[in-house]
C-alpha cells in the first residue's frame, strides 16, 4: 500500500487495496481544501492533519464494530468537531478508466456556467470544466489528492431516458492525460449510482469528505 493519499488512490484505481485487516491508516491532508475518511474493505484511510494518536484514541473509544469505526458517527462527529469543518454525506466512491475519442453524446462546453451543481463543484475542485447536453450538465474537476472526478445532474422531466448513464459514460471521453475518473454518489442515490454502474464506474469503497470552513 501507498504511503500517500495520491499512492493509496491511485492503486485502488488499478483495484490494488490496503490490506482487509481491520486497520486504519491515518495520512496527511495533501492540500488545506481536502481532509476526510476512505473506508475500504475491512480497511479505513483517515486524511487530515490532526494527530494520529488522536484519530486511533478516539476510535479505539467507540463502542462499536471496529470494521465500522471510521464511518461511525460519533466518530465523524468528533473529527468535525475537533476540525471545525463540516460534511453533507457519506458516499460511494467510484471509479472508471478513460475510454477513447469523442464522446458519442453532444455536447456543449460552457465557458460562464451558473448552475447550482456547478457552483458545488467550485467549492470542492480545481481545473473545473463543464459541458452540457438538452436536459443535462456534466462537470469535470481535480478534487481530492488532485483526482479527476466528474458529477452529473439530469433535469427532472428528462429522467428514465438514459441521459444520466450517457453522461457519466461521456465523462470517460473527456478526462485528460489517460487518467482515471472518479466520482461520488450519496449512498441513498440509487438512481444515480445505478447511472454510474451502467456507464462502467465500480465501487471501491465509502467517502465522507469534510468541508473546510469557508474562510480558511
Amino acid at each position: 500500500m501507498g504511503h500517500t493519499l495520491t499512492e493509496i488512490l491511485d492503486a485502488a484505481a488499478e483495484g490494488r487495496f490496503p490490506p482487509p485487516d481491520g486497520g486504519t491508516t491515518v495520512v496527511p491532508q495533501e492540500n488545506r481544501r481536502d481532509a476526510g475518511v476512505i473506508a475500504f474493505t475491512a480497511h479505513s484511510v483517515v486524511f487530515t492533519d490532526e494527530d494520529p494518536d488522536w484519530v486511533r484514541s478516539t476510535l479505539d473509544a467507540l463502542d462499536c464494530d471496529a470494521l465500522a469505526a471510521t464511518m461511525n458517527a460519533r466518530f465523524l462527529a468528533a473529527l468535525l468537531a475537533r476540525t471545525g469543518r463540516s460534511t453533507d454525506t457519506i458516499d460511494l466512491l467510484t471509479v472508471a478508466g478513460p475510454l477513447p475519442g469523442e464522446p458519442p453524446l453532444q455536447l456543449r462546453e460552457m465557458a460562464d456556467p451558473d448552475h447550482p451543481r456547478v457552483h458545488r463543484a467550485l467549492k470542492r475542485r480545481d481545473d473545473v470544466r463543464v459541458w452540457s447536453a438538452d436536459g443535462g450538465v456534466l462537470v469535470l474537476g481535480r478534487g481530492v489528492a488532485g483526482r479527476w472526478e466528474t458529477a452529473i445532474e439530469v433535469d427532472e422531466d428528462v429522467r428514465h431516458r438514459g441521459l444520466g448513464r450517457e453522461l457519466a459514460r461521456a465523462a470517460r471521453h473527456l478526462v485528460p492525460g489517460g487518467q482515471p475518473v472518479w466520482s461520488q454518489q450519496a449512498t441513498g442515490n440509487a438512481r444515480s449510482i445505478r447511472a454510474f454502474q451502467a456507464a462502467g464506474y465500480r465501487p471501491v469503497g465509502a467517502e465522507s469528505l469534510l468541508l473546510a470552513p469557508a474562510s480558511r
